[in-house]
């Protein structure tokens, strides 16, 4: 192990420890050492620990001034690719990178985990290793959306943890999306939506009109208000502030989304470039749109969250350059910042004793004879 500093990190309460997956991205870990470069020169309180391959990783951290002080180099020879099957990481994924980032989260030397890798596999290996939440049925994965509200994003979830929800899961996601909005984005009181294809109550898989039905008793008990149903178009606004939804709709949205911003940004730089009056108007509105391109850059709010774990995870686009990178790496210290693991344990466990409560006095109305 190598270590520029006197003693090995530790996560404590005088700073942050960030654990990087530096092996696991599309662009290399030159990218990945880039972006934790700038993430730390902007958070005094941060350090990390970098998992990857030693003979890769010490030339590149050396050419950034000031990093090796704060990083420690973590070897891990084996790399989990984008074509590995969860399971086989699972079963096999013990000296890679991936494993372990999330071993030092795991054993308390670092609060958060960072990654880029196959996101399968590192749902996997986080389950395996850090365990779910007492109460939680399916993790979900929770990503920032740009929207109308004025913190200028909304969350949503599952986006991709898995394929399909029941109504006990997707009423679990709202806690779940409710206690992230609150500590990540200091909504005070989060107003939950559940996408649907309409919003007329009959509309909708079972499943969604049974959450529906239920959404309201939830919200009550989690501290978060229920708008009812939503729709694609109100992802971006500001009625909600949390849009809870499958992992099979939530992932095709979020790409959706990703695509047509990308589209926008490029169909923007061919109608200014097209000729020379292009040209002198785009200068005469170059804030205007460098704002616009802030506001729809997928890179500033590049970080999926893993919700639900005995530990938080932060995935990464695999796609992301070092400024999508530095995202994660910010989205992960806040999260540690705020204590959310923990903030958001108590609030699964006060939903499901609630939950529970209502079970019993359900019963207990009914002559607490169950086949009655």
């Amino acid at each position: 192990m190598a270590n520029g500093l006197d003693t090995p990190v530790t996560a404590s309460a005088a700073h942050i420890v960030v654990s990087v997956d530096a092996m696991g991205g599309d662009q290399g870990p030159s990218v990945v050492v880039a972006g934790l470069a700038e993430s730390i020169t902007l958070l005094p309180d941060m350090f990390a620990i970098l998992h990857g391959d030693e003979i890769i990783l010490a030339p590149l951290v050396a050419k950034h001034p000031g990093l090796a002080a704060r990083c420690t180099l973590r070897h891990a020879p084996r790399v989990v690719t984008m074509d590995d099957k969860p399971a086989q990481v699972m079963r096999h994924g013990m000296g890679t990178s991936m494993w372990s980032t999330i071993e030092s989260v795991k054993s308390g030397e670092a609060t958060v985990a960072v990654s880029c890798g196959n996101t399968g596999a590192l749902m996997a290996v986080s389950m395996i290793r850090l365990r779910k939440l007492p109460g939680v049925n399916r993790p979900a994965i929770a990503c920032l959306w740009p929207s109308r509200n004025p913190g200028g994003f909304n969350v949503m979830l599952d986006v991709g943890a898995d394929v399909k929800a029941e109504a006990d899961d997707l009423l679990q996601y709202a806690t779940m999306g409710a206690a992230y909005a609150l500590n990540g984005l200091k909504v005070t009181r989060p107003r939950i939506g559940l996408l649907n294809v309409g919003t007329e109550e009959h509309k909708g898989r079972a499943e969604l009109r049974e959450a529906h039905d239920r959404m309201p008793a939830t919200a009550a008990v989690g501290g978060f208000d229920y708008v009812g149903f939503v729709e694609g178009g109100d992802l971006p606004s500001d009625r909600v502030d949390v849009i809870v939804t499958d992992g099979f709709t939530g992932n095709v949205a979020l790409k959706t989304g990703e695509g047509t911003a990308k589209l926008i940004s490029d169909f923007l730089r061919e109608a200014f470039g097209a000729g020379l009056l292009s040209k002198f108007a785009a200068l005469l509105a170059l804030n205007s749109l460098k704002r616009l391109q802030r506001r729809i850059d997928p890179r500033r709010v590049n970080g999926g969250v893993f919700l639900g774990l005995n530990g938080t995870v932060v995935k990464s686009h695999g796609s992301a350059d070092s400024t999508g990178v530095a995202a994660a790496i910010g989205l992960a210290y806040q999260l540690a910042q705020s204590r959310f693991i923990e903030r958001l344990a108590v609030q699964v466990a006060t939903t499901e004793r609630a939950g529970q409560s209502g079970e019993t006095s359900s019963e207990a109305g009914s002559g607490g004879n169950p086949s009655s």
